[in-house]
């Protein structure tokens, strides 16, 4: 039986605040009067937690959204307007059979409350049969995304605070399980608004008749160049490391080798995210293994590409990993950074988890040139797929902002969610003294299930 099953069997009168148990409960213990709790009755959850959640698949996206009309469009729509609050509902319910102390925790009692919010507006939405029942659709699904922007730092907070109230194990769980549910319900939110933004620009007469079957399908890239996009990704770490260490520090060059005309489809913002990580870790592990060096030992890129899958390793001479801090690498209930992280993460209210998001300073153009052109990098990786168009970025053009040298030690375990969101894997080797290998495995088909907690795979932990 998993953690959150045993968890749930804890006594009833020490499991949930007043504010998270049931309506009939919450009535109970109150004055008697005719007010009801802001969260409303607990049948309205249970209804919605015996939903099953329905996953999709990246083909799935792409060959839904190719094609785009009007009736396509109000099926998108109350496929999100359905999925949504079910999701939210599940989340909802792992949360409250989490220990009373826990529960209670200031930050993770704000995720409750932004979760609970979210759930009953969505679940208010009648179904949607027009293209104005979809606009205004659209308006309420970005608000929430806005609102949800605080959901990473306050749960990641949140965990750290109840390090001490429980197995890291189990916290590593329900926080795994929390973000990758959160991935799911965006990428649903943000891939049916950007095929609205896609089917609006449509209907004007100069918009173009013809397509490249290279074109973005909303978030989906259906040929995203992996080659092209290290490239991308190191021009902005490269970028951010610059200003953290100053123009006098050599950076290590990176050498990407293999097949490097791999294509497959994929969601670029959660391999920017992952690339960029894996690039940024190994640019300063060898920096500060090099330091007194004229010429730090380079970065090696490998990328091999078989007919189901694409394998990404980076591999780098920068010392490797402690012994001690190998232990939990990819948890999120940190050890001994616990308090510097709590203080970075304190400084750092919004968050979307994207590589766009990252900036240096306030603004990009006070950085000097980092190439002989005089270009500087552009923090909105848009060009990627194979014909060298671009893409207006869309549901991505508006995110939150954080510093860039600020680690919140929390990289790699949400990289390795993102990767095996879309089933792919995320593994490190270390050999303390001498470097570090990463191997990002990519399933190239796009025909895997998101890889999202329903509530009967949740029950049979």
């Amino acid at each position: 039986m998993g953690m959150l099953r045993k968890l749930s069997q804890a006594s009833s009168d020490s499991l949930l605040p007043t504010r998270f148990i049931n309506y009939a409960e919450s009535k109970r213990l109150s004055s008697g009067g005719p007010h009801l709790p802001p969260w409303g009755p607990v049948s309205a959850l249970d209804e919605w937690v015996a939903k099953e959640a329905r996953p999709i698949s990246i083909r799935q996206l792409m060959v839904f959204g190719r094609f785009l009309s009007e009736p396509r469009l109000i099926r998108s729509a109350n496929y999100v307007r359905t999925e949504l609050p079910r999701r939210l509902a599940h989340r909802i319910r792992d949360i409250q059979t989490l220990p009373y102390v826990v529960v209670t925790n200031p930050y993770m009692s704000q995720v409750f409350e932004l979760y609970y919010k979210a759930f009953e507006t969505l679940r208010r939405v009648q179904e949607i049969k027009n293209l104005e029942g979809n606009k205004f659709f659209c308006e309420t699904i970005r608000e929430t995304l806005d609102e949800h922007l605080e959901v990473i730092p306050k749960l990641a907070m949140g965990i750290l605070e109840c390090r001490d109230l429980m197995k890291q194990q189990d916290l590593d769980v329900f926080m795994n399980t929390i973000l990758r549910s959160r991935i799911s319900r965006r990428v649903i939110a943000e891939q049916h608004i950007a095929l609205t933004q896609t089917f609006n620009l449509r209907q004007r007469p100069t918009f173009p008749t013809t397509q490249s079957r290279s074109d973005a399908v909303g978030e989906v890239f259906p040929k995203c160049n992996v080659s092209t996009l290290i490239q991308r990704c190191m021009a902005v770490v490269s970028a951010i490391c610059s200003a953290s260490y100053g123009p006098s520090v050599t950076l290590p060059k990176v050498q990407i080798k293999g097949h490097v005309t791999a294509t497959f489809p994929y969601i670029l913002t959660h391999l920017e995210y992952v690339i960029g990580e894996l690039l940024r870790n190994s640019i300063q592990a060898t920096v500060e293994a090099h330091k007194f060096e004229e010429e730090p030992p380079p970065i090696e890129v490998t990328i091999c590409e078989t007919h189901l899958h694409v394998t990404i390793r980076v591999s780098d001479r920068g010392g490797g990993i402690d012994p001690d801090v190998h232990s939990h690498l990819w948890s999120f209930s940190k050890g001994a950074r616990s308090i510097q992280i709590m203080d970075n993460l304190s400084r750092v209210p919004r968050m979307a988890a994207t590589l766009q998001e990252l900036r240096i300073s306030t603004h990009w153009e006070k950085m000097k040139p980092l190439n002989p052109t005089g270009s500087i990098p552009t923090p909105s990786l848009k060009s990627i797929y194979e014909d060298g168009n671009t893409l207006d970025l869309g549901s991505l053009s508006n995110l939150s902002e954080r510093p860039a040298n600020l680690r919140l030690g929390m990289g790699l375990p949400l990289s390795r969610v993102y990767a095996e969101y879309w089933a792919g894997s995320l593994d490190l080797h270390s050999l303390d003294g001498y470097g570090t290998d990463v191997f990002l495995g990519i399933s190239k088909l796009g025909n895997r299930n998101e890889q999202v907690s329903t509530r009967a795979r949740m029950d049979a932990l």
